[in-house]
């Protein structure tokens, strides 16, 4: 009985369901974000930056409130994620909504610094690897570009998506900076790398990432930069019956990302 346990524990029993819910039939799925679903996040997105608009005029809240003891971890190396729970509303029938925020701390980094590391995007594939895999510019006007960017996720099974992003680059003086960063198109990949590699169809796509948009906030002072970010996702819903032990996993893969993405610019900096 023993051994039959160990071959049951809650780790195991969330790998094994995860994989399942890869080789589900997604045509036996929502394959696509429902209209609602899509303009409740719309409208979620223009109220965060409207938020973000209103924070970054405050001379002394440029950065979501975190409180004096949060400074001080962050100064001391802690990373600080948290969880941002959406006001009720909005119909999201048949998707998820994620919002996230984490910020940190860069010693000795300059806010030039972080504009100039976020708009190399050739240097990506190095210092996001291996999230990032391919980066690059399509289009420019001033500070408002468009980029492509093919990026890997691992939990349990790998995932890799062409993604397409609107950004938008301001300064408001030479200690603050911001970026809004909106996608515009993403797809699923299948067999990439190989001769088969194909973008999956709607009808064939899985689902685990419909929208996501990024705000990068970043403020210098106290000897060096501090960095926040946030992001709001939109992904399928978790099939029924299944809640209870998928919910946790799909719920921490935004998180270990925004905690990947941090660490990785806080080490470029650091180079």
């Amino acid at each position: 009985m023993r051994d039959m346990k160990h071959l049951f524990t809650p780790s195991r029993r969330i790998s094994v369901l995860c994989s399942l819910l890869l080789f589900l039939d997604p045509r036996s799925l929502l394959a696509e974000p429902t209209p609602a679903a899509t303009a409740a996040f719309d409208t979620y997105s223009r109220d965060v930056e409207v938020r973000l608009v209103q924070q970054h005029r405050s001379a002394n809240a440029f950065l979501a409130a975190a409180g004096l003891d949060a400074e001080r971890r962050v100064r001391s190396g802690e990373l600080i994620v948290e969880r941002v729970t959406p006001p009720a509303g909005g119909d999201f029938s048949g998707a998820l909504l994620h919002h996230w925020r984490g910020t940190a701390f860069a010693p000795g980094a300059r806010a030039a610094d972080f504009e100039r590391l976020m708009r190399d995007f050739k240097s990506y594939p190095q210092h996001f690897a291996p999230q990032v895999l391919q980066a690059r510019v399509v289009a420019q006007s001033g500070d408002n570009l468009q980029a492509w960017m093919r990026v890997r996720q691992h939990h349990v099974i790998t995932v890799v998506m062409d993604t397409t992003y609107d950004i938008t680059f301001g300064q408001l003086d030479v200690q603050h900076g911001y970026s809004l960063s909106r996608s515009t198109r993403i797809d699923e990949i299948d067999a990439p790398g190989t001769s088969r590699e194909h973008a999956l169809g709607p009808s064939q796509e899985h689902g685990f990432l419909w929208r996501l948009n990024t705000y990068w906030s970043y403020e210098e002072r106290d000897g060096g930069l501090y960095l926040q970010i946030e992001a709001v996702s939109l992904t399928r819903a978790i099939p029924s019956g299944l809640g209870w032990v998928i919910r946790p996993y799909v719920e921490s893969i935004p998180r270990e990302s925004m905690e990947f993405t941090l660490r990785s610019a806080c080490s470029a900096l650091k180079k």
